[in-house]
């Protein structure tokens, strides 16, 4: 059993590094339909193995590569503590049907605005010139985007990722590897700690169970990471929305 935390540690690894999501994407899923745990549990799990650096070799490849701006990924922690708390009290108060249908319904969204199906139609398919970031950044834009990605995490147990790579693509024109590099930066402060804390004093927290996902996802968040700076853009926009289109089926068919 405990080889398999590491291995799904590994998985989530690969997965935060790739895409800058933290990698509760694939850990609350797999601590659910393989390992039996309740979902409030396995929120629980998944926000305790984030809560150290473990995404760090992952984050000095993009920095290396010149995909991350500091600052911007430091605002977006202060709004992530924030909105982790109260994701986390609304968490513990809900219904676990609901949380699963509210969260695939999030992911089905997101998925089709990455895929951007409409564009396929469009009968002038000529590129539009790229935007420059820093003339659409604005430091409460950033908190705001923490905020809402904390909501998020505290309510469904990811790191919050899901909604900062969306959101510096779609509000700050940002291309989507400079996005996801920025999101696993801003995800390396234990922004979920409140989130934690909420969840062990309600009696949801394992710690061994999260210390040896923790271990698997520092090595998996390097490799991640360097196959993310290799691949294309447009290969990776698509990749994400498959995988996003995945756990949102599963989450869908798993609480129907």
């Amino acid at each position: 059993m405990e080889i398999g935390f590491i291995i799904l540690g590994i998985a989530a690894g690969i997965l935060s590094g790739l895409f800058g999501i933290g990698g509760g994407m694939v850990m609350v899923p797999s601590l659910i339909a393989i390992f039996g745990l309740p979902i409030l549990d396995a929120n629980a799990t998944s926000l305790a193995a984030m809560l150290l650096p473990v995404g760090i070799l992952g984050v000095i490849t993009y920095y290396k590569a010149g995909y991350i701006n500091i600052r911007n990924s430091l605002w977006i922690s202060g709004g992530l503590v924030i909105g982790s708390y109260f994701g986390a009290e609304c968490a513990v108060l809900a219904k676990e049907s609901i949380l699963a249908k509210c969260y695939a319904a999030l992911l089905f969204y997101i998925a089709f605005s990455y895929l951007d199906i409409p564009a396929y139609f469009k009968k002038d398919k000529t590129p539009l010139p790229p935007s420059n970031p820093s003339k659409h950044l604005n430091l409460w834009g950033l908190i705001a985007v923490g905020i809402a990605a904390g909501i998020i995490a505290g309510l469904f147990g990811k790191g919050g990722g899901i909604i900062i790579v969306p959101a510096m693509v779609k509000f700050f024109k940002y291309d989507a590897k400079a996005a996801a590099a920025t999101s696993l930066a801003a995800l390396q402060l234990p922004v979920g700690l409140p989130s934690v804390m909420v969840y062990a004093e309600n009696g949801h927290l394992n710690l061994l169970n999260a210390g040896l996902i923790a271990v698997g996802i520092v090595f998996g968040a390097f490799v991640g990471t360097k196959l993310a700076v290799k691949m294309p853009s447009k290969m990776f926009k698509k990749v994400y929305a498959a995988f996003l289109l995945l756990v949102a089926f599963y989450m869908a068919f798993k609480y129907a």
